[in-house]
């Protein structure tokens, strides 16, 4: 168990962390192509408390749009 903690194994994900976890999508990817901070990024895939502005929302599901054109931001967040 300890093993997993130090690698970071097994932590809480948002809908978004874990839909582009699924996908094999790495936070990185989603840092270059929304134009976003990294820290921006980081609280939306592992902070389900944090809401992101509408601008926030729009660059972060224009860079998914790439991956997945039918995308929309009800799938992440509760609007």
């Amino acid at each position: 168990m300890f093993f997993g903690l130090v690698l970071g194994l097994g932590k809480d994900r948002t809908k978004l962390g874990k839909w582009i976890d699924n996908r094999g999508i790495k936070q990185e990817w989603l840092v270059q192509e929304s134009g976003l901070n990294r820290n921006t990024v980081r609280l939306l895939c592992n902070d389900d408390e944090h809401m992101p502005t509408a601008r926030t929302m729009q660059k972060i599901i224009k860079a998914l749009r790439k991956v997945d054109p039918s995308i929309r931001a009800e799938k992440f967040w509760d609007l």
